[in-house]
């Protein structure tokens, strides 16, 4: 399986210190389905725990994801910051979700290696 972060994400991450770790805990949520909501188009949210802490109000990330195959992380939030994605926010979503599940796993290769996404491991 194919796990990413946006370049984007990977600087909120950071910044709010969310280590691959947790990163990949929150994989195994999303597969289990636990903690998570499907949006649709291959997008889900998914509740991601603070470090030394629970999900109970802590960060929602937002996943682009297909089953044993791909994960990408492309975008997240403190629940204290906002509850939900806008309507509008869902549709750009929903349509990135759709575009990062037709790339092939080549070209993801090369959009790692330029800086575009983060190999979070294996």
């Amino acid at each position: 399986m194919l796990k990413l972060k946006a370049k984007w994400f990977n600087k909120w991450a950071k910044k709010n210190s969310i280590s691959n770790k947790i990163l990949f805990k929150t994989i195994q949520d999303l597969s289990n389905n636990l903690g998570t909501a499907d949006l649709g188009a291959g997008l889900y949210k998914v509740r991601t725990a603070k470090s030394g802490q629970g999900k109970s109000g802590s960060y929602r990330t937002i996943v682009v994801y297909k089953e044993s195959d791909i994960a990408i992380f492309i975008y997240g939030f403190s629940k204290k910051e906002k509850d939900n994605l806008s309507s509008d926010e869902l549709k750009y979503f929903k349509k990135l979700a759709e575009d990062l599940l037709s790339i092939d796993r080549q070209k993801y290769k090369k959009m790692v290696q330029i800086g575009d996404f983060i190999n979070i491991g294996k």
